[in-house]
């Protein structure tokens, strides 16, 4: 599932720089397999990070009110890969890129949440997590102090 469309790269760049950035032909238009290729590129990156925690893709349908926030990061992420492509990167791209990588590195490692309604699907990247189960404690440390 994806957390941004072309369209949303190019309203985010412009039209004359969305070009700029991608057409290596030097047709005068923007080269789409570019685009696809950075969008594909992103998401990965972004869902690296989230593996450790959420199960990926995060499904931005069930969870909208999740959608905005990946949506930004994503484009942090295509801005600065299309902007490495033809250095130098501007300082405001690289910085909004590294913050991005933070902010992932948080929510990937619990530090910061995904803005969920409801509980995100839990990841299995990391293996299975132990739960006890049965009956609730009978004798805990106190009763067990006096023996």
């Amino acid at each position: 599932m994806a957390y941004v469309t072309k369209e949303d790269v190019e309203l985010r760049l412009g039209t004359r720089a969305y070009v700029q950035l991608t057409d290596d032909a030097g047709s005068g238009s923007a080269d789409e397999a570019v685009v696809a290729a950075a969008l594909a590129e992103a998401e990965g990156e972004v869902d690296s990070y989230l593996a450790r925690r959420h199960r990926v893709p995060i499904d931005v349908v069930a969870h909208a009110e999740v959608g905005p926030v990946l949506a930004a990061v994503t484009l942090d992420v295509v801005e600065y890969r299309l902007n490495a492509r033809r250095p130098p990167v501007p300082a405001d791209v690289a910085a909004r890129y590294r913050a991005a990588l933070a902010w992932l590195a948080a929510v990937g490692s619990g530090e910061a949440v995904l803005p969920a309604a409801a509980p995100l699907p839990g990841s299995t990247a990391t293996g299975t997590v132990a739960a006890a189960a049965g009956d609730a404690t009978v004798l805990g440390r106190d009763e067990l102090a006096g023996l």
